[in-house]
């Protein structure tokens, strides 16, 4: 019965993708949904794609592990972003009527910085959707174990998902996403508070869960040892923060609004209730701990896999059924919303600002068609790095963001705050910053300064001196769009 009912599920998910691909006329309407959506659908599309599974299988792990020192990144690092973007770069990129992330670097930089950093933030989706794909198998193989499939694997489920969410998103784009969003946004609330409120009362009650976690040191916010650890801890925070705002996902979501006001108060909202919210499935976590103390030990395991079996493995002795549906269906919605969105996302760049500029008069019958064919290569790269990885969901997801924070960051934030800033300040910015990231990464790992942080502050000291100094082509810097042009 179980597996029936995910299945359907599963089902209904891909009936409404192929609904909203009667709303889909053009490229416009695959990318941002005609720029019309609501602030309740808004809301629920930045909710539900940051909302992922990472938040309940991976992070709820790690802090039932080690507590909230060891995951500066999500929930605090991710939810600032969505912050520092509604307040200052929402209206901005609204105003500018834009398709993707990569039409802003075109516009303030020219042709071959939109390309690169297309480039650079399209791949940084990789491990994003890897981990949601990751996720998806493994409740596929759960479902498969309790159906009495033992061989149906977690690499199984990994292939069998794909094929599902890449259905529905090639189907209706952005439509797709934004109409489940709503569906899987509430299936997500309700039913992690149920299966909270169930696993508090076999704890003992939730007053019994939270002490035990204060009294472990869980709570415990900050690292409290050397500076090598404040670092890493503050390059976790900064990764997720900063990094993810030169991301295709977020500026999708800021222009699908039907207006500038709805761009910013969606944004503002989603990112307050992640916050918030993302603390359900960890005290669900700790209850299980409390409940039974050897899942302590699972939560611990070198096995990445198994440390990602945890928590379903808790929900499925401890609950009675209808609640192992409601949180199998919380857990699929977590998945799908982000996994779509990881697929989309990184589909529009490398459509409109890879594949465009070098057939400039491309129809847009003929963009949609690349649209949905770009999503199927990237659904089968993404496919191949959720079958190769032994990483966690979460581990996935900071080295992603590591990407963006340190070769697309300095370019869209200067590029903003300064008219100054030029093209060739743009380009030595992305060079430097990657470049550095990865020496540093490659040879000196263990170096007190994580990579990230060096990546920084290289890219940008090298966007200020590469503006400032004289112009290599000869021309003059480029000028700055005002938000509202």
């Amino acid at each position: 019965m179980l597996t029936i009912a995910v299945i359907s599920y599963l089902a209904l998910t891909i009936v409404i993708g192929c609904v909203a691909a009667r709303r889909v006329d053009g490229a416009r309407d695959f990318m941002v949904a005609g720029r019309s959506l609501p602030l309740y659908m808004n809301f629920a599309c930045v909710f539900a794609t940051w909302f992922g599974a990472e938040t309940v299988l991976s992070v709820s792990a790690t802090f039932a592990g080690e507590g909230l020192r060891a995951i500066p990144g999500d929930p605090f690092g991710f939810s600032f972003c969505l912050v520092l973007v509604a307040l200052f770069f929402a209206k901005a990129w609204y105003r500018m009527d834009l398709l993707t992330i990569g039409d802003f670097y075109r516009k303030r930089f020219g042709k071959t910085t939109e390309v690169f950093t297309s480039v650079v933030i399209a791949m940084s989706y990789l491990g994003w959707a890897a981990a949601q794909l990751t996720a998806l198998g493994l409740v596929i193989s759960v479902l498969g174990q309790t159906a009495g499939w033992p061989g149906l694997t977690i690499n199984h489920g990994i292939m069998i998902g794909v094929v599902i969410v890449a259905f529905y998103t090639v189907m209706g784009g952005m439509w797709s996403v934004a109409l489940t969003d709503m569906i899987q946004t509430f299936v997500i609330i309700v039913g992690l508070i149920v299966v909270a409120t169930l696993m508090a009362r076999a704890a003992g009650g939730a007053d019994v869960v939270l002490s035990s976690a204060y009294e472990s040191g869980r709570l415990q916010v900050f690292p409290d040892t050397g500076a090598r650890d404040w670092l890493v801890y503050i390059a976790g925070f900064l990764t997720a923060a900063l990094g993810s705002i030169p991301q295709q996902d977020v500026f999708q979501r800021v222009t699908s609004a039907k207006d500038e006001k709805t761009a910013v108060r969606g944004t503002l909202l989603g990112g307050m209730f992640y916050c918030m919210f993302a603390f359900v499935p960890m005290f669900i976590a700790y209850a299980a701990v409390v409940i039974d103390p050897e899942y302590l030990a699972q939560f611990a395991s070198e096995d990445n896999r198994e440390v990602q079996r945890a928590l379903p493995s808790a929900i499925m002795l401890s609950t009675p059924f209808w609640a192992q549906a409601l949180f199998l269906g919380a857990l699929v919605s977590a998945i799908l919303s982000t996994a779509s969105g990881t697929l989309l996302a990184p589909t529009s760049l490398i459509v409109e600002n890879v594949i465009k500029p070098f057939a400039p008069e491309m129809s847009d019958h003929v963009m949609l068609r690349w649209l949905r064919v770009v999503l199927l290569i990237f659904a089968g790269v993404a496919l191949y790095q959720a079958l190769s990885s032994n990483n966690t969901m979460y581990e996935m997801v900071q080295q992603a963001y590591s990407v963006p924070l340190v070769g697309a960051l300095a370019p869209l934030a200067v590029g903003l705050a300064w008219k100054g800033a030029t093209t060739q300040g743009a380009l030595c910015s992305i060079v430097a910053g990657v470049s550095t990231w990865l020496l540093v990464g490659y040879f000196s790992p263990d170096f007190i300064v994580p990579s990230q942080l060096c990546g920084l502050a290289a890219s940008l000291i090298a966007i200020v001196v590469g503006s400032l100094l004289p112009q290599m082509s000869g021309g003059g810097p480029a000028t700055t769009p005002h938000p509202s042009e």
